[in-house]
């Protein structure tokens, strides 16, 4: 068994984490139940100039000045070379450079790292994270994941789930296909060592919310190992009853082609590992494996932030 997993958390079918459809949260109905509680956006970017305009524009037209249900937008802007930035400020956002937030700890090291750095300049006691490559955004992602944290206080993390269609490099659309890394990575990894968690349809979805209390007391891996790092953490600390998923139907975004999805796969493996098994041994580099079938070393986000009510450096 491995260390810090419940003896009962082996036994028996996963608990159903609570399961919503975003049409159970309308925005008139959150906005009567968020009372005093900010609520803060934030997108990670880097180099998302194509798509990151419309969905700010989306949000501020509908949730800021059409029910006052979200506070503040933010862009983390992890040194995007393309018009990211602008695009963003001009759409309405508040654009924050990432190596600007705790300078001293150099530029941001992924997304992980620009998240945790999110909780920085931002207000809101509610997080909501969205990622900034979607095609097919529409407000249900925002006030579908908020919904649940207004509804019920208990719950600390509101993950979002969806078809993940697969992006074609000519454009087209398949109907399945997206979510690789989910069904060949996180799903076993979780069945495997916290079997409760295995009944969430997307572990690694992009588009969540946090209660602010519960994102500051958790440590963040800088690149893509927080997702399943957050969901673990949280499950750890509050038990299931504190998690909650929602059918957001469908989303679409680039994805990535398969021979760059081992770094991603290598950095939620570790993160995972490294809390199911601590004492585990597992090496810090992934070998990637190129035509000419010599393998190469490639750079992986392995590090973590550590929780940010703990962190004392400059804002």
């Amino acid at each position: 068994m491995a260390p810090n997993v419940a003896p009962d958390a082996r036994e028996g079918p996963p608990r159903r984490v609570p399961t919503f459809h975003h049409a159970d949260f309308p925005a008139d109905r959150l906005c009567s139940l968020k009372g005093e509680r900010r609520v803060s956006v934030v997108l990670p970017a880097r180099n998302e100039g194509a798509t990151i305009g419309p969905i700010v524009a989306r949000i501020r037209d509908d949730l800021v000045a059409g029910t006052a249900l979200v506070d503040e937008i933010v862009v983390v802007d992890s040194a995007s070379t393309d018009c990211t930035a602008s695009a963003a400020a001009d759409a309405g956002a508040e654009v924050v450079a990432a190596e600007d937030v705790f300078p001293e700890l150099g530029p941001a090291r992924g997304k992980g790292d620009a998240m945790w750095r999110s909780l920085a300049v931002t207000k809101g006691e509610i997080v909501i994270w969205i990622d900034a490559d979607l095609l097919d955004f529409d407000t249900r992602m925002v006030t579908g994941v908020l919904g649940p944290i207004l509804h019920d206080d208990r719950v600390m993390l509101s993950k979002g789930f969806y078809e993940r269609p697969l992006v074609g490099a000519d454009g087209s659309v398949a109907g399945t296909g997206g979510g690789r890394v989910t069904e060949l990575v996180a799903r076993p990894l979780l069945s495997m060592t916290f079997p409760h968690l295995a009944g969430l349809v997307q572990p690694l979805s992009g588009e969540y919310a946090m209660q602010r209390e519960a994102a500051e007391s958790l440590a963040f891996p800088t690149g893509y190992g927080v997702e399943i790092a957050l969901l673990i953490d949280v499950y750890r600390g509050w038990g299931t009853e504190a998690i909650a998923q929602v059918d957001l139907e469908s989303r679409i975004h680039r994805n990535r082609p398969l021979e760059e999805l081992g770094r991603t796969a290598f950095e939620v493996m570790r993160a995972a590992l490294s809390r199911s098994a601590p004492d585990l041994p597992v090496g810090q580099v992934f070998w990637g494996m190129p035509a000419t079938l010599v393998p190469f070393a490639l750079e992986v986000d392995v590090d973590e932030r550590p929780a940010l009510a703990t962190y004392r450096g400059s804002r």
